[in-house]
């Protein structure tokens, strides 16, 4: 009549158990991060003040932040660290400064660490992206991302993201 010890607890995954540990380690670890921001151009009005917060109060703990810079999620996350202290964002746009949309070029303006990839202007923007979202992700140690879940392109940098260790945080929209 004796449960064996294994069933009678129910004990998640040591990848789990590993990964939770990972981010308990992330939270009471008092060093300064550098922390990415990903996600969608197509934001919901009450998302956009959640973006800008989180990104401001990240950065009035002096953690670094690295986002790319378009519309949405990374206008938010530009407009929230530039009111706290510019020297800690870094912009990695996925192609030329001039490729950008006009609405989003006097905030890239304001940025210190503004970094283009005019090498990928000739691509299309969804590969250029892509090749943009790898780079940021190897600047960071941990990654925030905001998206829907049919956002292919967040996702799969999510995806390897958490191949390569990093703790990934992703907030859907729907």
């Amino acid at each position: 009549m004796g449960m064996s010890l294994s069933r009678s607890l129910d004990l998640p995954s040591l990848d789990r158990v590993d990964t939770l540990a990972q981010e308990l380690a992330l939270l009471q670890d008092k060093g300064k991060r550098r922390i990415a921001f990903l996600g969608s151009r197509h934001v919901p009005v009450v998302a956009i003040h959640l973006v800008e917060l989180i990104a401001r109060s990240l950065a009035q703990e002096g953690h670094s932040i690295i986002t790319s810079g378009s519309q949405g999620v990374n206008a938010a996350v530009i407009r929230g660290v530039l009111e706290v202290d510019s020297s800690l964002l870094t912009v990695l746009l996925p192609q030329s400064l001039e490729r950008q949309v006009p609405e989003i070029r006097d905030q890239l303006g304001q940025v210190l660490h503004l970094i283009e990839k005019v090498d990928n202007d000739d691509l299309p923007l969804p590969i250029a992206s892509s090749l943009c979202n790898q780079e940021i992700i190897s600047r960071c140690d941990q990654l925030i991302c905001f998206a829907f879940h049919d956002s292919e392109t967040l996702l799969t940098s999510c995806h390897s993201a958490e191949e390569m260790g990093k703790v990934v945080s992703l907030m859907f929209f729907d």
